[in-house]
């Protein structure tokens, strides 16, 4: 891989904005460890203190980070989502310039009797849809999404993607318009082994429990949801403007 050494773009800038493409393009993802100077020298053909400018450059924009005796990492960004129950997090990705995905790992319906969790009454004795979601924000699991539906009137959800925004499809496919949440709430808890290995951390580390209830515009119920967030890659903000 060799830089134009006959641009007037100094081969520093080359290098870095190489660099911030392939973090872009998920070559090397947040958290992962980037080549050392010397094997970074011998990819590029250029002098270290050339590589060293480059990095220097991105970690002070806060792209890369270097730990002592440890390397030069892509440094982990967290999402900032603001207090807004009905605010998706597709649209928490976006606004934080990241690129959302999903992975669907659980789908099934569940009949009445065995919903064990609190609101059972919300059902009325209807057969419920458990769907569990893996969010990613680029190529990073930060979230499991444990959402509950009334089969009556969710059972699409059996048949459709789900890889996106579930709020776009409800609105655009099914004319179901978010209206309001209601009994929210956050906790910590600590990742369980089976939360361990689906968000790629280790058993015990901190994750954040946001519980809501969501209804329509009509006050009739959406989903129970209980999403278990990574707490190092996650911040909740508040803003009362």
């Amino acid at each position: 891989m060799k830089l134009n050494t006959t641009s007037d773009i100094p081969l520093f800038e080359q290098l870095k904005n190489d660099l911030l493409e392939q973090i872009k393009k998920g070559i090397y993802i947040s958290g992962q460890q980037i080549p050392t100077e010397s094997e970074l020298s011998e990819l590029y053909h250029v002098s270290r203190i050339t590589i060293r400018r480059a990095i220097t450059e991105l970690c002070n924009e806060g792209v890369l980070i270097k730990k002592q005796g440890k390397g030069t990492f892509v440094k982990e960004r967290k999402i900032f989502r603001k207090l807004e129950h009905t605010l998706s997090f597709s649209d928490a990705c976006k606004a934080n310039q990241m690129e959302a995905s999903t992975i669907v790992t659980k789908r099934e319906v569940i009949p009445y009797e065995q919903y064990h969790l609190d609101n059972a009454e919300l059902f009325e004795g209807d057969s419920i849809v458990y769907i569990q979601r893996i969010r990613y924000a680029d190529a990073t699991p930060i979230m499991i999404e444990n959402n509950y539906y009334p089969c009556h009137k969710f059972s699409f959800l059996l048949t459709e993607p789900l890889d996106s925004s579930l709020y776009q499809l409800f609105r655009e496919k099914y004319d179901i318009y978010i209206g309001c949440s209601q009994n929210s709430y956050i906790d910590a808890v600590k990742a369980s082994t089976e939360q361990a290995n689906l968000l790629h951390i280790s058993p015990g580390d901190p994750l954040f429990l946001f519980h809501t209830e969501m209804y329509d515009i009509h006050n009739e119920l959406i989903h129970v949801g209980y999403e278990y967030i990574c707490g190092s890659k996650y911040r909740f903000c508040y803003d009362n403007s």
